[in-house]
């Protein structure tokens, strides 16, 4: 085996937004954890795992957001994941009944159920309800390095009105990295790839050595780039960007022009929660018995067609192993060629929403593991690498101020600001300037207004979540995303006025902790500015 000619960084983004509602028993949208914890999360834990178990070295980046972090350690989450997880094995335990004679359903009734139980054994009893503990330790072995997000994945170059609380949502991040993971986060990942030239110094100031980009972030950087993406850039705070690799992305995000589209594998959209008799159904489905999925889906995406057949995974899976071994052809040709005319070995920057790889991809975990195993043993022409492993490799790098970017939409900030939600910032920009007059005005306070103005914080960094905006943008949950703003703001507006007029009312105040209880080691004098 020569050495390697460059190197591949995939990079997992696992975010949600914060959502936890102890006022009520059965909340819609608190599914949207459940399912990545059944479909994303126990997959690639279970992936790394048994790579690790075949000693095969790997590195792999993933971002956890705070939001999520928060959601995974919370035991009221924890005790309603469990029930969610004990009613689908029920589901499907009851599928395997109804579909006995009916060989091909029957067959991926079995799935599912072998699924579930294989979900609920690793989360409770390998785990004991804890994830993030199982990538921590993955982290401490060296096959994962992990990095942070802003707070509350609040989208930064939309917040420059007031720098106080953009310095916030990236040091209260850092911080609570810190107490989870036990080390200093070494990269950033800007929330929905925002990035406004400055904000590098604020991660500077937190130990940070790089973040990620968009492809045209680091291509529109002045003075252009003499390798593009295929090498890092340094701002002039001496903090490292990465640019995203167009080509590789595509490739695995695409419905239309990547894998994930594939006829064999599973139809999304198509689950039993819509499809079968309503009386059956009913107990599995939302308690208020409105239809949603529960994750159990039949068939193949077959095409554009309404006459989709049978889902097969086996043969999912032997094109899952196909695909796989593409994409490494692809990027060996990629590198090969890249080495041929740089002086140094190029680095492919492969970014991907974590929930991708079993959520919306089905087979992705699969794909993962099948790629991880081939590039191990098939290929010599390029390592799995983090890119803060690369910056250990390559210490001098040009010097270049990356463009204000996203990897939204048309690459700017139109996702989070046009028609649909431009109304929201208004409120937010007051918001963040009452804390800043709040946190001058009452320093190092103690006792109750201290838990007050904390809960304040809270409230405001939970309405700057980007998560709201972009809901509105794609018209998915609107009134729950309006909703949310509202809320939070309406609470910190109270507790500012409460605080301000010294009259805050402690069982008001200890409900709306309970309610909202992220960060519970904050710190509201960040806001100080200092």
């Amino acid at each position: 085996m020569g050495e390697e000619k460059g190197y591949l960084a995939l990079i997992l983004h696992a975010h949600l937004p914060y959502i936890r509602h102890p006022e009520h028993p059965d909340f819609f949208e608190e599914t949207w954890l459940y399912e990545a914890i059944t479909e994303t999360y126990v997959p690639l834990v279970k992936v790394f795992n048994s790579l690790v178990n075949d000693g095969i070295k790997f590195r792999i980046t993933m971002s956890f957001t705070p939001p999520l972090i928060s959601m995974l350690r919370d035991s009221l989450l924890k005790e309603r994941y469990l029930r969610h997880i004990e009613r689908l094995i029920k589901l499907a335990e009851q599928e395997t009944e109804r579909t006995r004679s009916l060989p091909e359903f029957n067959e991926n009734a079995k799935m599912y159920l072998e699924k579930f139980r294989e979900a609920k054994r690793v989360f409770r009893d390998e785990y004991k309800c804890n994830l993030i503990a199982a990538f921590s330790s993955l982290q401490d072995k060296g096959y994962l390095e992990i990095i942070t997000s802003p707070a509350t994945h609040g989208y930064l170059p939309l917040m420059e009105i007031s720098p106080v609380a953009v310095k916030a949502q990236v040091k209260i991040a850092a911080d609570y990295h810190k107490q989870v993971f036990h080390r200093k986060s070494r990269g950033f990942w800007f929330a929905e790839c925002g990035f406004n030239p400055g904000d590098d110094k604020l991660l500077k100031q937190e130990g940070m050595r790089y973040f990620i980009l968009d492809a045209h972030g680091v291509l529109f950087a002045s003075p252009q780039p003499r390798y593009g993406v295929f090498a890092p850039i340094y701002c002039e705070s001496g903090v490292a960007a990465f640019g995203r690799d167009i080509e590789s992305s595509k490739q695995v995000w695409s419905a239309r022009e990547g894998y994930p589209g594939d006829y064999d594998y599973r139809e999304f959209y198509r689950d039993i929660g819509y499809d079968l008799d309503y009386n059956y159904i009913k107990p599995y489905i939302h308690s208020s018995g409105i239809r949603t999925g529960t994750g159990i889906k039949y068939y193949r995406i077959t095409g554009k067609t309404h006459d989709k057949q049978i889902y097969n995974r086996d043969r999912a899976l032997r094109k899952a192993k196909i695909h796989a071994g593409n994409f490494m052809f692809n990027r060996e040709k990629q590198i090969e060629y890249l080495a041929s005319v740089m002086d140094r070995k190029p680095i492919v920057v492969a970014p991907y929403d974590a929930e991708l790889f079993g959520h919306w991809w089905f087979e992705g975990p699969e794909w993962l593991n099948y790629l991880i195993r081939k590039v191990t043993h098939d290929q010599n022409v390029f390592k799995l690498i983090t890119p803060g492993d690369y910056l250990d490799i390559y210490q001098s790098n040009q010097v270049s101020t990356p463009s204000l970017s996203s990897w939204g939409y048309k690459g700017y900030n139109e996702v989070w600001l046009e028609g649909s939600n431009d109304w929201i910032y208004r409120h937010l920009h007051k918001a963040a300037k009452r804390m800043e007059e709040l946190a001058k005005a009452y320093p190092n306070s103690e006792g109750i207004r201290r838990r007050a103005l904390n809960q304040a914080a809270r409230e405001l960094l939970l309405a700057q979540s980007s998560d709201w905006a972009f809901i509105m943008k794609t018209k998915t949950v609107v009134p729950y995303a309006v909703r949310r703003t509202k809320e939070h703001i309406s609470r910190f507006t109270e507790l500012y006025e409460d605080i301000r007029n010294e009259s805050i009312n402690e069982a008001r105040l200890s409900e709306i902790e309970y309610r909202n209880n992220i960060f519970p080691e904050i710190d509201y004098n960040v806001y100080t500015g200092a």
